[in-house]
């Protein structure tokens, strides 16, 4: 069987190597930990992913949740796969040891939970779903909430899930018309309807912590008037136990192309007028609040994507090094033996472009988990705040630069399997449906583009694009002391100039005014900051191969070579493609923005 799981050379260079998880154990937190014990955390997701998720991710695609008698019914194999996932204690893996975590860094809890995304993205999204709906509650619930709600979600008796989005509205969260009303004891009975609601329904868990928006009486407009509130499917007594459930309605399942596994639901909350709700923090902050679960779980959709292209890559790169096919274009004698497909140039196109799309992104989702770590254990506040406005930087990219381009590397995927890869016999075909969701989850390519240029890049002065920009800056210079990367380090360096010089023209036009216009076209800026930013860990990975090519161990030679090539078609190949779209943006091209409902 085809081994699609991270490959554990790869990984460990960039935990220890390029990322320095090590020096993360010098901080107080993380001071019970080592390498040791990094790499066992791995090992035990490794054998759960490969014995519990990997066997059903077929059997998960092909038999769909099931709506009956008002409940979602999964293949049993689900909740196997999840309980392992809880006994060994992955679900609080960043948790101090006194609440029964592992007190792992969030690098090295991300490093694991890539195991499980590319086993089974499905089975896995009940998971993350739950932990960062404990987080919500954790941070802005009360004492009462987090006894209630919390701990038996730390616990694995209780899961979680967000619901935002309304038929009428998508993803325009201003326009929702949940509302809720107080009621005699300080609880709120909510009304409204919810749909694509992941893990909204399922029978893994005693009870389901639904993190809903809505707005109340007095409620402002816009976003301005959203609050959060807890919506148990079941209600919970003072003792803890369950009560009776809660007015919370399975009104049906939705049939996607990808993720087929996970319960994808429309909620009616509120039909019979007794839903009961439990505001969560201050009115009228919901959506603040809310951002922390959709910033964890823009990463955790960034991560995912990556795995999927990952094991596409993983899966195709075996297939072309087993599938003989064709001969080299100067054979000329038809009775020569077949080379593998793997020899030929434009199949190594393809799977070097795989391999740069699906370690460069992987490297920076790894980079913004450390620098998670670094927003909670850096030692002076200072510190923290500006990890953290770095890592606000760079969500947008670590969501939606691989949704794009590690979807690409699915379709390559494809590609390289021929005639095969178009069959439900082989799997690449299913990564490519799975990760084909990932450019709509969590906000659009679209969305995430203007958050990047519309808040991000302007916040607090423009402190985080400066911090990049100097962070660049020094990787270049470390590259240059080395005259091998040369060719890699001067593309970025080109790249890095061009948008610092455009993002001041389109700041200039956000500040006369001209927001239309200078936001137009985003989508086009994303991909530009994405390819920089992806150029710029392909770097720092490059320099990384570099050294250990020159100490000359030559049991690592191959990989350090493939890290230097797949950074040299990066660099050389991607990167300058980029000049065109940062043109077009400098000069406001209107050709979308001047387009006219009737003329399509």
């Amino acid at each position: 069987m085809t081994d699609i799981l991270p490959d554990a050379r790869n990984l460990a260079f960039e935990l220890y190597e390029v990322l320095d998880a090590e020096a993360l154990t010098r901080r107080e937190r993380f001071a019970e930990h080592n390498r040791e014990t990094f790499d066992a955390a791995i090992q035990t997701a490794r054998s759960i992913a490969e014995k519990y998720f990997l066997p059903h991710n077929r059997k998960n695609d092909e038999n769909e949740p099931q709506y009956v008698n008002g409940a979602a019914e999964l293949i049993p194999e689900v909740k196997p796969a999840v309980d392992a996932f809880l006994e060994a204690g992955f679900l609080n893996a960043t948790r101090s040891f006194e609440q029964g975590g592992m007190q792992l860094p969030n690098l090295l809890s991300q490093a694991c939970f890539t195991q499980f995304q590319a086993a089974n993205i499905a089975t896995s999204s009940y998971a993350m779903l739950t932990m960062g709906a404990a987080n919500l509650i954790e941070n802005f619930g009360s004492e009462e909430q987090k006894q209630r709600y919390l701990q038996p979600m730390i616990e694995g008796r209780f899961f979680g899930t967000m619901a935002l989005t309304e038929p009428h509205a998508g993803s325009s969260l201003s326009d929702i018309r949940s509302k809720a009303e107080p009621h005699a004891d300080g609880s709120y009975r909510l009304k409204g309807n919810k749909i694509f609601i992941s893990a909204g329904d399922h029978p893994l868990s005693e009870n389901i912590v639904h993190m809903v928006l809505a707005k109340l009486p007095d409620a402002p407009p816009g976003v301005k008037g959203i609050s959060l509130f807890i919506v148990p499917k079941f209600l919970v007594n003072d003792d803890g136990s369950l009560g009776a459930r809660n007015d919370v309605t399975l009104a049906g399942l939705f049939h996607k192309m990808g993720w087929r596994g996970t319960t994808s639901t429309a909620l009616n909350f509120g039909d019979n007028g007794n839903c009961v709700a439990y505001l969560v923090g201050k009115p009228h902050h919901g959506l603040n609040y809310m951002f922390q679960m959709m910033n964890e779980a823009r990463i955790g959709v960034g991560m995912g994507a990556v795995m999927l292209g990952y094991a596409g890559y993983q899966y195709s790169l075996d297939y072309a090094r087993n599938r003989p096919q064709g001969r080299m274009p100067d054979g000329k004698d038809p009775t020569s033996p077949q080379v593998a497909i793997v020899e030929h140039a434009d199949v190594k196109r393809m799977l070097l472009t795989q391999k740069a799309y699906v370690e460069g992104a992987y490297d920076l989702g790894l980079y913004a988990s450390r620098l998670f770590d670094d927003t909670e254990t850096l030692p002076s506040e200072e510190e923290r705040r500006t990890a953290l406005e770095l890592l606000d930087l760079l969500t947008p990219i670590v969501k939606s630069w691989p949704s794009e381009f590690c979807l690409k590397a699915n379709e390559l995927a494809i590609q390289i399997l021929g005639g095969h890869g178009y069959t439900r016999e082989y799997p690449v075909e299913q990564y490519y449906r799975d990760n084909r969701l990932n450019p709509i989850h969590e906000g659009t390519h679209g969305i995430q583009s203007l958050d990047l240029l519309g808040r991000k890049v302007v916040m607090n002065n423009g402190a985080a694009l400066k911090q990049l920009s100097a962070l660049i800056q020094n990787c270049c210079r470390k590259a240059a002391e080395h005259s091998e990367l040369d060719a890699l380090r001067q593309p970025l360096e080109a790249l890095h100039t061009q948008i610092g010089k455009v993002t001041l023209t389109l700041l200039g036009n956000l500040g006369q005014g001209k927001v239309n216009e200078a936001l137009a076209n985003s989508a086009l800026y994303l991909n530009a900051f994405g390819h920089m930013v992806i150029g710029w860990r392909w770097l720092e990975q490059a320099i990384r191969a570099q050294q250990g090519l020159n100490a000359g161990n030559p049991a690592d030679a191959d990989f350090y070579r493939g890290k230097l090539q797949a950074a040299r078609y990066f660099l050389t190949w991607e990167v300058p493609g980029c000049a065109h779209a940062l043109t077009l943006l400098e000069s406001l091209d209107p050709t979308c923005l001047d387009m006219r409902n009737e003329w399509f």
